[in-house]
């Protein structure tokens, strides 16, 4: 069964690529779902998948691409019971 991950990433995550890797990834690893940036500085998302593609890139929030600081990420886990997505955006 499929898991659903929501993410908050703070630090120096935007303006960085933060989105456009976050996006690269999820398509490697077979993620659905979207990623964008807020008001406040922070970076979100959320994912749909298997419990592997989203433990890695849960991983790959933690430091984020070159450029970025990653300084904390929120992480709350559920049941995916039925699909939202069926694709990744990166929302503007």
């Amino acid at each position: 069964m499929a898991e659903r991950l929501h993410l908050l990433v703070s630090g120096r995550v935007q303006g960085v690529g933060f989105r456009y890797g976050v996006h690269a990834r999820a398509m490697e690893w077979g993620l659905h779902g979207w990623v964008r940036n807020l008001p406040d500085g922070r970076v979100e998302g959320l994912f749909e998948g298997d419990h592997h593609a989203l433990t890695n890139m849960l991983d790959w929030c933690g430091h984020g691409p070159r450029f970025a600081r990653v300084d904390k990420v929120f992480a709350e886990w559920s049941q995916a019971t039925e699909p939202l997505f069926d694709h990744f955006t990166v929302r503007t």
